[in-house]
């Protein structure tokens, strides 16, 4: 058995060296010591990350660095390290050690068990705050209730995957990817482990809010039709409201009942073309996302690009 851990780096110069050290230290004292890589995949960081992950590969063996050409994206850099790693299992992880590399132990006890996938289950999330807590649990269990894929709540990207779940991803080539719902998407014996996360060991979140709201955008579009729908739904329960409200107008006109309420005046005409107005272009929007992700994904480029590997 050989182990590929996969971590993309983005600006985490003072986490390389303690990251890599517990990674080692964990691999090596596995039970029939297999043979281990680390795959660091550099994701166009503007600190000394580089240079950090270059001195680590003099330092030690079993490392090989994948330098993308520019910044593509956590999710984007985390595609290219499992399609360069070369082991069977695979550990996909973040940098920052908020997930504690010991929990490789747990994951390999259960991937000899039998199963594909063993995804890390967050029990308690320390240092963050509660809006950060509060908005993720929501974003979790709103996806879990919008896609009709099984996504386990309160996971990230830290987890296990056999070689035959890592080869359906390689096969997958969407652009616009959530990496935690094609995993369940795959299928295959999946089984959680639970954790308590760690704060973060230096530096500073590479996900802050605007960012969140993309990614829980991209979650959503890629595995459920639902806003499309519901922009449907919406329009038609509009459309009917405004059609009873005719009637209405119309019956009135006819027997000429002019009651206050459906005395004419700018104010309500003003708030029926502001309401239509704003159904519009929440409809238009929501199909613009869908239509942009479409543009993006029949271009055809390739997902990342790499600058060069090296290995120690």
């Amino acid at each position: 058995m050989t182990i590929s851990v996969v971590v993309p780096l983005y600006n985490e110069e003072r986490n390389v060296a303690p990251l890599v050290e517990r990674i080692v230290a964990i691999v090596e004292r596995l039970p029939d010591r297999p043979a281990y890589e680390i795959v660091l995949v550099n994701d166009g960081s503007s600190d000394g990350t580089l240079a950090a992950v270059r001195e680590e590969l003099k330092r030690r063996t079993n490392l090989v660095l994948v330098n993308l050409s520019r910044n593509f994206g956590h999710q984007l850099a985390a595609t290219a390290g499992l399609e360069l790693a070369t082991g069977d299992p695979v550990v996909l992880m973040d940098g920052d050690l908020q997930d504690p590399p010991e929990l490789i132990a747990d994951f390999v006890e259960k991937y000899r068990q039998g199963y594909d996938v063993v995804y890390a289950v967050r029990r308690t999330r320390k240092g963050e705050s509660a809006f950060k807590i509060f908005t993720a649990r929501l974003f979790y269990r709103a996806i879990k209730r919008l896609t009709n894929v099984a996504i386990p709540v309160d996971t990230g990207d830290f987890r296990l995957m056999s070689r035959r779940v890592v080869e359906a991803l390689r096969r997958s080539p969407e652009r616009h990817r959530f990496l935690r719902g094609m995993v369940s998407w795959v299928g295959f014996n999946q089984t959680g482990v639970e954790y308590d996360r760690d704060e973060r060991n230096a530096g500073e979140t590479k996900y802050p809010l605007p960012k969140m709201i993309r990614f829980a955008v991209d979650g959503i579009t890629s595995f459920s039709d639902i806003p499309l729908r519901f922009a449907a739904y919406f329009g038609f329960a509009v459309s009917a409201i405004a059609f009873v409200y005719a009637m209405v107008v119309i019956v009135a006109k006819l027997f000429r009942v002019n009651p206050p309420a459906y005395t004419p005046g700018w104010a309500s005409t003003i708030v029926a073309v502001v309401f239509l107005g704003g159904v519009q272009l929440i409809s238009l929007g929501i199909i613009g996302e869908y239509l942009g992700r479409i543009y993006d994904q029949v271009k055809g480029r390739p997902l990342y690009l790499v600058s060069d590997i090296e290995r120690s």
